[in-house]
């Protein structure tokens, strides 16, 4: 027999016969003990007596609530006589719904939720089980549909804040702050039909310190094979940060293959700049766990830096430039780089991101981060096309990896579509190693060490570009590159400060800053955690420009952002850990020191390294367009902006890029979109606005970004089919200040900025 108080026991009896006994407010004796949370929510009757906890230890099953971040746990009580898990009593009547807030003690009311109780649908839920139409399968429907209707619920519950109660309540009104105005009226339930389906809320989780103990962290999610804080030892640890940056191995190393030879750059030059970008990652990669967002992000040199590092190489001035071109160049580059950087960081730690957020939405990252793939189209298959031999198998092998064999599992790993760049990266480069020793790039009177000089003897000249670009034995990096070798900023020289470069810089460095606003939101979706507020984001972003400053002191050649990949990296591995990325940093930093490593990265054949990039853009593409799926898909509204966004971002710079005839006399046909600069339609006074106008038109990314936000903005569409981007809010921290504590500084920074509301701290 249950014991208890002479009080409990009538209350007990008051709600056996469908009367609500007056509640008493929860106020903690001492801080914030659960165990007295527990009591008060038994004598009560808010939730039910078997707390997450216990129900994790005793075999119960729970769901995660995407809503709220907080675990759903449906148990069994057979000896109460209340149905303390859906509010309603085994007499058919039902009471308030109410959410307890366990920091201010008060009670929030939610509603009236008028279910009938299906024994058969019970008794499946308390086995764990859904059959046919029962429960079971409704939480499971509801658990995939809740992230994408967050946007919906979370406008429904801003409504029902705002009136007080949500017009089907019988209950008294609930002021703003959740105090309960008067004691709510006993309510008969309405009669329904039951059609198998009920959908079950639990009113209250309670965990010390705002985490479930059984699941390492109650942020995470239960298909992650490591979760954000987890701690499986540091064997583990490296070899998921090694995984994890192995399946980045297409954005993180090959940038340089692209730009160091354009710039006139010799195959050293390469495997020092190749050094320099791991350098450079893994330092910011770690700034970014600690003191950024905090989310497991790679950081890296990014695509969108890269097609107007092109439009800036391919300058007039710089095409007939002999002595000294890759430190000319890059110089320029840096220059450019520090300074949209630093309007960058402004743009994030002033708070003034805060603001820009709220007229970002899917509907704009979609098309914007989709057209930053889009902006190599001209280039990827034109330069992998040089040598076919190599560059078809390698992106068949890519595919086939990745799509035919990407389910298939070896020792619990799905390596085929972890591993499928550098795995198919190995094989492809074996077979061109064996092409070239068995004589297939040997064509008679040819040089076949030094290719490049082939094009004086007329016999060869149609056949330099082969030699070049298929032979395994071209590059000399390995020859001249040293062992130890630390890249230190200013390596190139001093930076060269021009204001045409800078203005370009400027406005990419807000591209940028919308594809990482994207990133975020998938990210915390994927891990399960609650959407960062602005003021993290903001945070996030000025990290950012900071992080992109040091790339261009050390000379990079592009900024340093989160990279796009990074949503596809931990959906195919399954880690989301701090740690890991930490730790796989670590090593690349190690790595950097190795100039041997980054040289035998330079000695990677162009066509092969065009061919993986041909897979790594389309993949951007389809990460940016897969943004779309918070939005309604079928809305004219959505298709329209967005349809019209990649048009234009197409047309538009075709339209820029025609002015340049004779560069194709000069440049190859692969560069000619990258030429418009200096020869654009834009005429002005100023020849420093001509070239800053002219790029920017000739950047697909551009031109979309500017389309999809004017019409986003301006084009009449409701938050949910706008796909409006509910983000966390300040409250939140206070009602909850467990809500948000994976995205927390660490505490000794955090007492340095307890000011600055804007960072999110």
């Amino acid at each position: 027999m249950e014991g208890g108080s002479n009080s409990e026991i009538k209350e007990r009896m008051e709600r056996q016969k469908g009367v609500n006994p007056k509640i008493e407010p929860f106020v903690p004796n001492k801080g914030y003990d659960p165990r007295e949370l527990k009591s008060w929510a038994k004598r009560t009757g808010f939730v039910s007596t078997t707390f997450s906890g216990e129900t994790e230890r005793s075999g119960g099953h729970s769901r995660r609530d995407f809503d709220n971040g907080r675990d759903l746990n449906v148990s069994s009580n057979e000896n109460v006589g209340f149905d303390l898990e859906r509010g309603v009593d085994k007499t058919e009547t039902v009471s308030p719904k109410f959410e307890l807030d366990p920091i201010l003690g008060r009670a929030r009311n939610r509603g009236v939720e008028i279910e009938p109780v299906s024994g058969s649908n019970d008794e499946g839920l308390r086995n764990g089980k859904g059959r046919g139409r029962g429960r079971g399968e409704t939480l499971g429907r509801r658990t995939e549909m809740e992230p994408i209707l967050r946007g919906h619920n979370e406008e429904r519950k801003d409504a029902r804040n705002e009136n007080g109660n949500d017009g089907n309540s019988a209950t008294g009104a609930v002021n703003g702050n959740g105090h309960i105005a008067q004691a709510a009226a006993p309510v008969t339930e309405v009669p329904r039909k039951d059609d198998g389906n009920v959908d079950e809320e639990v009113g209250m989780d309670v965990y010390p310190d705002g985490e479930d103990p059984s699941y390492g962290g109650w942020h995470q999610s239960p298909r992650m094979k490591c979760g954000l804080r987890e701690n499986p030892g540091v064997v583990p640890l490296m070899f998921y940060g090694l995984q994890h940056y192995l399946s980045l191995a297409g954005s993180l190393i090959f940038i340089p293959l692209i730009t160091v030879p354009t710039m006139g750059g010799s195959d050293k030059d390469t495997a020092n700049v190749v050094s320099t970008m791991l350098l450079v990652s893994g330092l910011t990669t770690i700034l970014h766990s600690y003191f950024g967002t905090r989310l497991p992000l790679v950081q890296g040199s990014s695509f969108v830096y890269l097609a107007p590092a092109l439009v800036i190489m391919n300058s007039e001035e710089y095409r007939n430039l002999a002595d000294h071109k890759f430190r000319y160049i890059m110089r320029e580059l840096q220059g450019a780089i520090i300074v949209g950087s630093i309007f960058q960081s402004f743009l994030g730690y002033s708070g003034l991101m805060s603001l820009f957020l709220r007229l970002v939405n899917p509907v704009v990252v979609a098309p914007t981060v989709a057209a930053v793939g889009l902006a190599f189209f001209s280039y990827g298959f034109p330069q992998a096309g040089s040598c076919v031999e190599i560059s078809l198998p390698q992106i068949l092998l890519i595919l086939i990896f990745t799509l035919y064999l990407g389910g298939i599992s070896i020792f619990g790993y799905r390596v085929f579509r972890i591993y499928a760049v550098p795995v198919s990266v190995m094989i492809i480069w074996a077979y061109a190693f064996f092409l070239t020793a068995g004589g297939a790039y040997n064509f008679k009177g040819c040089s076949p060490d030094i290719p490049n000089s082939n094009i004086l003897i007329d016999a060869c000249q149609k056949h330099a570009d082969t030699m070049r670009h298929c032979r395994t034995d071209v590059s000399n990096a390995m020859r001249t590159a040293a062992w130890v070798r630390i890249p230190y900023p200013l390596q190139w020289g001093i930076p060269t400060f021009r204001l045409r470069t800078s203005i370009i810089m400027v406005i990419v460095s807000l591209v940028a800053s919308i594809d990482s606003i994207g990133s975020y939101h998938s990210a915390a979706i994927q891990i399960n955690l609650k959407p960062p507020s602005p003021g993290i984001i903001s945070r996030g972003i000025g990290l950012e420009g900071f992080c992109s400053v040091l790339a261009g002191l050390w000379g990079t050649g592009t900024g340093a952002t989160t990279l796009t990949e990074n949503v596809h990296t931990i959906n195919a591995t399954k880690v989301a850990n701090r740690r890991a990325v930490q730790l796989g940093a670590a090593l690349l930093i190690l790595f950097s020191f190795v100039g041997k490593i980054g040289a035998i990265l330079a000695s990677i054949p162009q066509a092969l390294a065009a061919a993986v990039l041909c897979f790594t853009w389309a993949l951007i593409v389809a990460l940016g367009l897969s943004t779309l799926q918070y939005t309604q898909n079928a809305s004219s509204r959505n298709i329209i902006i967005v349809g019209v966004s990649l048009f234009f971002g197409l047309s538009v710079p075709a339209y820029f890029q025609q002015y340049a005839p004779e560069t194709g006399l000069i440049l190859p046909g692969y560069l000619i979109p990258y030429a418009a600069a200096s020869n654009g339609p834009v005429h002005t006074g100023n020849s420093q606005f001509n070239f800053a106008m002219n790029a920017l038109l000739s950047l697909n990314m551009v031109v979309t970004l500017l389309v999809a936000f004017v019409l986003d903005n301006t084009v009449p569409g409701s938050r949910q089919e706008r796909g409006v981007y509910v983000w966390s809010k300040a409250e939140d921290i206070m009602t909850d200040p467990s809500s948000l504590l994976d995205y927390s500084l660490p505490s000794t920074v955090a007492r340095c900025f307890h000011w600055a509301k804007c960072v999110g701290t």
